[in-house]
């Protein structure tokens, strides 16, 4: 990690003096005379380490790291002082400063010190990602197929080469993505995840990228995008198909140089981090219509996975679903047939909330056919309809419920926007 630095220091030949050693460690830095201009500079450039006096023009250094901490809890404050005291240093550290120098500062102790303060913010970005995070279960994992297992592996193992993942909704393509983070070298860093479809171009790419202040109409302060908060972590772009034209460029630049800017800012930014995409329409006819980039196709295809739909494996359907089911609830052997006869249109989610269901409605006895509420396989009126007949009512509903707005509906129904008019134009066609 390169840590961006900023130097809060009200003495000129210190600021410049310090500027020179870090630009010559390549390392971005700034500096800020008062507290008033360093409180700006971390809003508007969000640095990874702040470098403050504690005796300032304006206010005292004590009150600016309570500030900064405020603004920022990610970033990591280093007090530099001549006026230096043990309970000083306490109260620095009482404040939420990572280090404390006396002036005149050894350099080597200063390189020293803002190597830890880096790793610091590094460990604080990693703990606020991960605490969302699911770790993939061990028991579900067993249960991929072998092929897909065996190009995991493969994948973990070439922890730099970008991966692309296909298969329909509810495959477990997150799942997977997952699965090949973890089993990497880059498991210790993190693993975050930007839903390609549900975002504006310009918020794709200040999620992607990040921005500095004022780089739109509502950028207040300066934000980290998630390939720097990745950092030697990996990036899972979910619905890549739905990737805005104009923000294809730039996530090409990402892969193929590892550099980028955030939104908003000239300075050149590495990333370090491994994307991983997924889709669940191929690729191909979204390159014919133009909406997708041919080279960021083979760009993102150099480690291609399709995960089969569940009704291509039936046997996988009972290991997955005694993975998937509830601590304490069992299936029947009835059940059981019933699963695997059932074609599971929404593949593994839907597998995994027919369970859950089902659990809740045995309410301790052993899950019967009946409380999963599957249709017979030979009695297409048992659901309602054909599958055609029951997915092209939903289609319908899910329009009318929105007022005919086919992103809200697409969302809705947990599909990708361009999934949702493929479906909704046959509906036209069979009409």
């Amino acid at each position: 990690m390169r840590p961006s630095i900023l130097i809060v220091d009200d003495d000129e030949t210190i600021r410049e003096t310090l500027a020179e050693f870090f630009s010559a460690l390549d390392l971005p830095v700034r500096v800020a005379a008062t507290a008033t201009e360093g409180r700006r500079a971390i809003a508007a450039h969000s640095p990874d380490v702040a470098l403050v006096d504690l005796r300032l023009p304006d206010a005292d250094g004590l009150t600016l790291l309570e500030t900064i901490r405020a603004d920022d809890p990610e970033v990591a404050v280093v007090v530099l002082t001549g006026h230096g005291d043990v309970s000083t240093a306490v109260r620095a550290m009482q404040h939420g400063a990572v280090d404390f120098l006396e002036k005149p500062v050894d350099l080597e102790a200063l390189q020293a010190a803002i190597a830890r303060a880096a790793e610091i913010v590094r460990m604080r970005r990693e703990i606020s990602v991960l605490r969302a995070r699911d770790v993939p279960d061990d028991a579900t994992a067993r249960a991929l197929a072998p092929t897909v297992e065996r190009l995991v592996d493969l994948a973990a193992r070439n922890g730099d080469a970008p991966v692309l993942l296909v298969g329909e909704t509810g495959t477990g393509k997150g799942f997977v993505a997952r699965r090949i983070h973890d089993l990497s070298d880059r498991r210790a860093a993190p693993f975050v995840e930007v839903n390609c479809a549900s975002l504006t171009p310009t918020f794709f790419e200040s999620e992607l990228f990040g921005h500095e202040r004022g780089a739109f109409t509502d950028a207040r302060h300066a934000k980290r995008g998630l390939l720097e908060v990745a950092a030697g972590g990996t990036v899972f772009l979910d619905e890549i198909a739905e990737l805005s034209v104009e923000s294809q460029p730039r996530l090409l630049k990402v892969i193929e140089e590892r550099t980028y800017r955030r939104l908003g800012g000239t300075e050149q930014l590495r990333s370090e981090a491994r994307v991983i995409a997924a889709t669940n329409t191929p690729l191909a006819a979204a390159i014919e219509q133009k909406r997708f980039r041919s080279d960021l196709y083979y760009r993102l295809q150099v480690l291609t996975i399709e995960l089969p739909p569940l009704r291509a494996h039936r046997d996988r359907i009972e290991p997955l679903a005694r993975a998937l089911i509830p601590r304490g609830a069992s299936l029947s052997h009835p059940a059981i047939g019933a699963l695997i006869a059932y074609d599971w249109p929404g593949n593994i989610r839907e597998l995994k909330n027919a369970l859950w269901r089902a659990a809740i409605l045995a309410d301790g006895s052993p899950i019967a056919p009946a409380h999963l509420g599957l249709a017979d396989p030979g009695d297409a009126h048992a659901a309602g309809g054909t599958l055609a007949e029951i997915e092209r009512r939903a289609i319908l509903e899910a329009l009318e419920r929105t007022g005919g707005n086919k992103a809200r509906a697409a969302s809705a129904l947990g599909i990708a926007r361009s999934t949702f008019s493929e479906k909704l134009k046959k509906i036209d066609d069979r009409r």
